[in-house]
């Protein structure tokens, strides 16, 4: 399963790829971050990660996308470049008519670090070793983004197994 996680930003949107299944370390295939000026119009903003993230999916053909589950911060300004970030985010994955996943990050922490608390330096640790690179990705919004990935890849490829089976069931089917 290859799987593109997005970490969404306005500012720095990081983008994670990589390939495995669920109980087997994953490989990485690729990271990104999209940067865009805060001094453009938002709307040239969010057309330019709308168009980086289209041609990333064009590019590496990810089986599923999986985006970061914009949560409430205190910076109202902030949570809003986010949530629009990952509404572009969603829209690229189902544009390509791929089946998209949010995590919250404590679920994230959890499925990479086995704590749900794991702080940045832990995740992008983690991140490094689970990936078998020589050096942490960087900026920490691409590490955020592999971990995404391997996320869904872990948790999300069984959720995704259990469902079709489940769907092959109702419909009386084997396969």
């Amino acid at each position: 399963m290859r799987v593109l996680g997005v970490d969404p930003g306005l500012t720095r949107c990081g983008v994670g790829v990589v390939e495995g299944r669920p109980g087997r370390p994953c490989a990485l295939v690729a990271y990104y971050v999209v940067y865009t000026d805060p001094e453009d119009d938002l709307a040239l903003r969010l057309l330019h990660l709308d168009r980086s993230l289209g041609d990333l999916v064009s590019e590496h053909r990810p089986d599923a996308v999986a985006v970061e589950r914009v949560f409430s911060q205190h910076n109202v300004r902030t949570v809003m470049g986010t949530a629009q970030a990952s509404g572009v985010a969603v829209l690229a994955g189902a544009r390509a008519g791929l089946p998209v996943t949010t995590y919250t990050p404590s679920e994230v922490k959890a499925a990479v670090t086995g704590s749900g608390q794991a702080d940045k330096k832990q995740m992008t640790t983690m991140v490094t070793r689970l990936l078998r690179l020589p050096e942490p990705p960087k900026p920490a919004d691409a590490a955020d983004a592999l971990a995404l990935a391997i996320c869904h890849v872990w948790r999300g490829g069984t959720r995704s197994k259990l469902a079709e089976a489940a769907q092959r069931a109702r419909r009386g089917g084997t396969r």
